[in-house]
């Protein structure tokens, strides 16, 4: 297995789903067991009554998951999303948002994640509880 280092996660995600580059993902760290992202705040993610939309909570999320199996798995391009299920619990305030994701159960077929998503001015909020499965290519 190779090692990937968030940039190259980072790339990798921007190069095949252009939306990412698009909302400006980043992949700030990146480990086996843990993926850091952020989206930085732009006013064209802001729904109507002030605070970041659901679909930017949920393209985070999902791209976090995404970032901590290519760290553990190295490059499987080919790993999808199965399931995603999220949580909202808090109105994030239009600023930078953070996730933080990691697996919770490897196996063969799929890799089990869960993502806290922050806003960056007070990560001890939870903004949003996210779980979800990567079905992984045989």
């Amino acid at each position: 297995m190779t090692v990937l280092t968030a940039e190259q996660v980072q790339d990798l995600i921007r190069g095949g789903v252009p939306m990412a580059e698009d909302i400006d993902l980043r992949i700030e760290r990146l480990t086996a067991e843990c993926a850091v992202a952020r989206v930085p705040f732009q006013p064209r993610l802001v729904r109507p009554g002030g605070t970041l939309s659901g679909p930017t909570l949920m393209a985070l999320a999902d791209a976090a998951m995404y970032a901590v199996v290519l760290g553990a798995l190295g490059r499987v391009e080919m790993a999808v999303t199965s399931n995603l299920n999220i949580n909202f619990l808090a109105r994030p305030a239009p600023v930078d948002l953070l996730a933080e994701a990691r697996i919770l159960r490897l196996s063969k077929r799929q890799a089990v994640c869960e993502v806290a998503l922050h806003s960056a001015v007070d990560e001890d909020v939870l903004v949003a509880h996210v779980t979800g499965t990567y079905a992984l290519p045989l």
